[in-house]
């Protein structure tokens, strides 16, 4: 496979991820912003907007300035919008692997971002956000059906499964970070979409142990942080499958299965102790792993510079 083509479909699992889980995490906290009359707005969305990695200003933060910076910012690939234009701009550039369904669902999902203003004046941000869920869920059941498990598919489901153990890892400091305003576990499930998975596994007791528990370490669940860290192991071993009789290939297996061992091997009474210093182990975790995975895979060449002089 061409290394264009790879590190298109690496980033296209990237960005559908990362416009699904920023408007998952959205949706629930201004929700509940909106709802508890006793929140602090700015510091909530200056937590926020600090946990995604976004420099705040001095200026006062609100909800609108949230919205249209994690939202609707186009030139962001860290907003909702942005990533999606960035996963089709990706999904042009890989125009002949991808299938027709995967290409005619992203390329009309980004024809919609068009009105998304207008949408979420008329319809409010939760239709919005919702519709972007739909959206992303539509692309990845359209990915699973049409595409072959061959190397594209192996890059497609690397970069939504590093994506994936990144935003968690943020979601989770939003709990960590709030200060005052620390929001429930009860909103942290929502965001993942794992409430009603964790209320069948736990028999509907809920506590800080068991919903750090479920979101860190369950294997069956496929948003929790351990899961979509053995799905990027699995992923990297078949990308590499002459592995010889010592250690691990590549530098990015290395990387991941050091903060697998780590995470399943924690004894998980301590780990709500542990949990920002585990926190920002993974989100550096996944930084470092995507240098070694472009630097592995996608790793180009520089332009030659032509020079009359070295022409006889």
């Amino acid at each position: 496979m061409l290394s264009r083509i790879a590190e298109s479909l690496y980033w296209i699992g990237r960005y559908v991820e990362r416009a699904e889980d920023t408007a998952r995490i959205l949706d629930v906290h201004l929700h509940r912003m909106l709802q508890d009359p006793w929140t602090d707005e700015e510091r909530a969305c200056r937590s926020l907007l600090s946990v995604m990695g976004v420099q705040v200003a001095q200026e006062a933060v609100g909800l609108t300035a949230v919205v249209e910076r994690l939202g609707l910012d186009r030139g962001d690939p860290s907003s909702v919008l942005g990533a999606l234009a960035a996963a089709r701009e990706n999904a042009r550039g890989c125009r002949e692997t991808v299938s027709s369904e995967m290409w005619e669902c992203l390329n009309t999902t980004w024809l919609g971002l068009g009105d998304a203003r207008a949408r979420i004046e008329v319809r409010g941000v939760h239709a919005f956000f919702q519709w972007v869920r739909e959206r992303c869920s539509v692309l990845a059941g359209l990915a699973d059906a049409t595409m072959s498990r061959d190397e594209g598919w192996l890059f497609l489901v690397l970069g939504r499964s590093v994506e994936r153990v990144d935003m968690t890892a943020r979601l989770l400091s939003t709990h960590t970070r709030a200060g005052g305003s620390i929001p429930s576990w009860l909103m942290l499930l929502r965001s993942c979409g794992a409430w009603e998975t964790y209320l069948r596994t736990y028999r509907g007791s809920l506590s800080d142990r068991h919903a750090a528990e479920f979101l860190l370490l369950d294997r069956l669940f496929p948003r929790s942080v351990l899961a979509a860290l053995v799905s990027a192991e699995n992923c990297l071993a078949e990308l590499e499958p002459g592995r010889g009789r010592v250690g691990v290939g590549t530098e990015a297996q290395r990387i991941l299965g050091r903060a697998r061992t780590d995470l399943a091997y924690r004894s998980p009474d301590h780990l709500l102790d542990d949990l920002p210093a585990v926190l920002a182990g993974l989100e550096r975790s996944c930084s470092q792993v995507n240098e070694a995975v472009s630097g592995r895979y996608f790793r180009q060449t520089a332009a030659v510079a032509w020079s009359a002089k070295a022409v006889a």
